[in-house]
């Protein structure tokens, strides 16, 4: 008989809304093959909070973390947690998951923790987020030359506070496109916004090549993207809707019980 193996530990860094929904998925379960080795987060109150759910410690910096001996570390935050974060994680054995894409659009980052991940023998995991069908998007990526576009609808009220908003598309009647180019330009404009675009790109044609727009929807609530992927003789369509960002934190659930599982989806 096979000796049962250890469970893997897993830190979350990030203790927001996002990070505690991947904590209450564990406290429900939905991991049996994980142990909370730690958590990280910059408000002390937030991550005590947190780290109280699975009796684990709470750390001031990734440091600390680390010094729990972590499997997996599942960033949960932001695009500057990831460049802070990544090539440490590496280096010290454990995998990194990121859900915050968006820091891969930065191409000599990408480069080196791509390098630093194959020296090391570690990986990095990229999370669906808030849209999927990377399968298909890379299977189509390898039959030829590919045409990625991707186009995501928004309210005019998500837009506040990006460049790209106007008081005028609060009270516009039709859709409007606020803007059109790259992904690459696109999440150096709205950093918080297009994660989702950088991960599509990167499942395809690249952050430079992947034709982006948005377009401001009167009255709409959540978000609409949409991927076409084409090759000759292929076309890949993916659409996903969603009015919560919960989606996000879903999606890391999702690959950390695929990483485990004897039959990977």
């Amino acid at each position: 008989m096979k000796q049962e193996e250890r469970k893997k530990r897993l830190a979350i860094a990030g203790c927001g809304f996002l990070g505690n929904i991947l904590m209450d998925a564990w406290k429900k379960g939905l991991l049996p093959e994980y142990e909370i080795a730690g958590v990280l987060g910059r408000d002390e109150e937030r991550a005590a909070f947190m780290a109280a759910k699975a009796g684990c410690p709470v750390c001031r910096n990734i440091q600390e973390l680390l010094e729990q001996k972590p499997d997996y570390v599942a960033e949960m935050a932001s695009v500057q947690l990831v460049k802070e974060i990544a090539e440490p994680v590496l280096c010290r054995g454990a995998d990194l998951v990121v859900l915050s894409v968006g820091a891969f659009a930065d191409e000599a980052f990408y480069e080196k923790i791509s390098r630093t991940a194959r020296e090391e023998g570690t990986r990095v995991h990229i999370a669906s987020g808030a849209i999927g069908g990377f399968d298909v998007l890379r299977t189509v990526s390898l039959m030829g030359q590919v045409k990625t576009r991707m186009v995501t609808h928004k309210g005019p009220e998500s837009l506040k506070n990006t460049p790209v908003f106007r008081d005028s598309l609060m009270d516009a009647r039709e859709e409007e496109e606020v803007f059109a180019g790259n992904t690459k330009e696109a999440i150096k404009l709205l950093p918080t916004k297009v994660n989702v675009s950088v991960a599509a790109s990167l499942a395809t044609a690249g952050t430079e090549k992947t034709r982006f727009s948005i377009v401001s929807v009167p009255g709409m609530t959540g978000d609409d993207h949409r991927i076409t992927a084409e090759v000759e003789g292929v076309k890949a369509v993916v659409d996903i809707y969603s009015d919560t960002s919960a989606i996000a934190a879903w999606s890391v659930v999702a690959l950390l019980r695929n990483l485990v599982s004897p039959i990977m989806f």
